[in-house]
């Protein structure tokens, strides 16, 4: 990565703050290839997201807050996202049986084929943006 302050001296801090950018560098280029491959799939990233924390074995039916917090999304975008796939009957929304103010996310029959149909795509596109490149025999 070039640095912009040609013959600046980097301090400590600055080589930490060379690695955020490269750190946020590569977690936007994953994010714009796993956009575009998971198109194919009529899925986004976070719509993608949200399907696989649905799609784990354990029978859970996380509240929308639950899953807020695990898909690092805010509670509006969230909702959104949630209302994109319900739309789309890959889930839908039920009252939390243990307290009726809360709202749970249940991943559909359709919902759990298209997750289990793009997850090969999603794993491709994060070996393919997120493993370094192998270094040539010396």
């Amino acid at each position: 990565m070039s640095n912009l302050c040609i013959g600046y001296d980097l301090g400590v801090s600055d080589v930490l703050t060379n690695e955020w950018r490269d750190l946020l560098s590569r977690h936007a280029r994953t994010v714009c290839a796993l956009d575009e491959a998971l198109g194919a799939h009529g899925l986004g990233m976070s719509e993608f997201e949200v399907l696989e924390r649905l799609a784990c074995e354990c029978g859970e039916r996380p509240r929308m807050q639950e899953l807020a917090a695990a898909v690092h999304l805010s509670q509006s975008a969230l909702s959104r996202t949630v209302g994109r796939l319900e739309k789309d009957g890959l889930v839908h929304r039920a009252m939390c049986p243990e307290d009726r103010r809360g709202v749970a996310v249940c991943l559909t029959a359709e919902g759990r084929e298209r997750y289990e149909s793009a997850r090969p795509t999603h794993r491709q596109v994060l070996a393919e943006t997120l493993t370094p490149p192998q270094q040539p025999p010396a």
